[in-house]
């Protein structure tokens, strides 16, 4: 990378040759340091604009992980920089502007830093879209009409997919009533919200929440609505997204009291010993891992411990304000091992632009990878396992499991059978993998053709 001093001579020159106006970049991943992902602090690079802005005299734009307006209007006011650049948050809210000019942020569909329906989608050479507007770039697919015929609907489970799908039929016209057994809506949202480096979907949530409001949703929360009570409203469509249940593993003794569930660890909060075993390592294994090594506060809430964390020097004394800079990542609090049944790569399923992310932080935090692995049983020393051909025993306080899910979906068969008008969507549908960008865009789609 550059030195400063480089940096500054390319601005100068670029001033003297004319340019009016430079957008700030801070670079691309070559360095192996995220610049834009969820875990990204909001507006993690903007100091650098303000640095260099003593250098010249032309105005700047700065960037990276700016996603609200109440962040950029806080670089604009203290004169960090002179324009703000984003493109992410448009392709998930293309009313940004309007609602930050008209005070009404709160609507904002806010871009979550994700990379799984934009960048990732780039790199794979689909088309771009966004987890939380899958209307983004497919405009001309389907498009949230007024309905010609209002219909009366029942959704069943706010999560990701019924969260959509309510709001957007609801917003066409449709009257509207949202069940959820739970407390709160969000369902996966309010798991995924747990992890550090991911409390942006905090914004989902509230984005959600005041869709429900606007658009008049019936919701029913701590209601565990049966197939009486829907046969008995007399529905004319019956939407189930009652997501799924973690898939139950065939291992002996994995009812021992050392086992627990993601759910367990993440929604409900159980004690977790010192050592710990997770069984499974897709994305759930790798976001229970990052919950497990981390304590206090989260980097990505805090600039300077997040530099800190990834060996960048504030003041750029070092080439490319990285060179010799030693990452400091606080020791995690537990050993936590990873474990999978197949060989290769770890979290060869997460997104193209950000697995790499994950992987490296769990290296950092000592995370043991141990792959090509048969279980043989849980008891009071751990879990007991063959790799090669060799029988292990790793003495940990608790295993858990995150090997997958199963779609729960026991209201389908019996309004099918009752013969009523039934979609099912969302984890509910596929539970192959916790999947949010697919679940929205399932809800938003059949919201648009009812």
């Amino acid at each position: 990378g550059s030195s400063w001093e480089e940096v500054v001579q390319l601005g100068k020159e670029i001033e003297k040759a004319g340019a009016t106006i430079i957008n700030t970049g801070i670079g691309w991943h070559e360095s192996r340091i995220p610049t834009i992902a969820t875990s990204v602090p909001r507006a993690a690079f903007t100091w650098v604009t303000k640095k260099m802005k003593k250098e010249l005299s032309i105005p700047l734009i700065t960037s990276n992980r700016i996603n609200m307006p109440e962040t950029a209007e806080k670089i604009l006011s203290e004169g960090d920089a002179d324009m703000i650049s984003m493109a992410r948050p448009f392709l998930a809210d293309p009313e940004w502007v309007n609602k930050a000019a008209q005070d009404r942020t709160d609507e904002i569909n806010t871009c979550i830093g994700c990379n799984q329906a934009c960048l990732d989608h780039v790199f794979e050479q689909k088309v771009a879209s966004c987890l939380v507007n899958p209307r983004a770039c497919h405009e001309t697919e389907f498009n949230y009409n007024p309905t010609e015929k209002k219909k009366k609907i029942a959704v069943v489970g706010a999560g990701p997919a019924g969260l959509a799908a309510s709001t957007i039929a609801a917003s066409r016209g449709h009257i509207v009533t949202l069940f959820d057994a739970d407390s709160e809506i969000g369902g996966q949202f309010n798991i995924a919200k747990q992890i550090p480096g991911k409390e942006e979907f905090y914004e989902t949530v509230r984005y959600f929440k005041k869709q429900i409001e606007i658009h008049n949703v019936s919701l029913q929360l701590n209601t565990r609505v049966s197939v009486a009570d829907l046969k008995a409203a007399d529905f004319d469509e019956i939407i189930v997204a009652t997501g799924i249940k973690p898939r139950e593993l065939k291992i002996k003794g994995i009812n021992h009291p050392k086992v627990l569930s993601y759910i367990d660890v993440l929604k409900d909060k159980k004690n977790v010993g010192k050592r710990v075993a997770v069984i499974g390592a897709g994305g759930i294994g790798f976001d229970v891992s990052e919950y497990l090594t981390h304590e206090g506060e989260s980097t990505s809430q805090n600039i300077d411990a997040w530099l800190k964390e990834w060996g960048i020097d504030k003041s750029l004394e070092a080439r490319a304000g990285i060179e010799d800079v030693i990452p400091q990542f606080d020791a995690s609090p537990r050993a936590v091992f990873m474990f999978k049944r197949s060989n290769g790569k770890f979290g060869g399923n997460l997104g193209k632009t950000t697995g790499w992310i994950h992987r490296s932080t769990l290296k950092k935090k000592k995370v043991q990878f141990i792959g090509g692995v048969s279980y043989t049983k849980i008891d009071d020393k751990g879990l007991h396992y063959t790799q090669n051909g060799e029988a292990k025993t790793l003495e940990v306080d608790h295993i858990v499991i995150c090997a997958g899910q199963v779609p729960f979906q026991e209201l389908y068969q019996p309004l099918i059978d009752a013969g009523r008008n039934v979609h099912v969507i969302g984890g509910a549908f596929l539970a192959s993998e916790l999947d949010a960008k697919i679940a929205i865009s399932q809800g938003a789609r059949l919201a648009a053709s009812l």
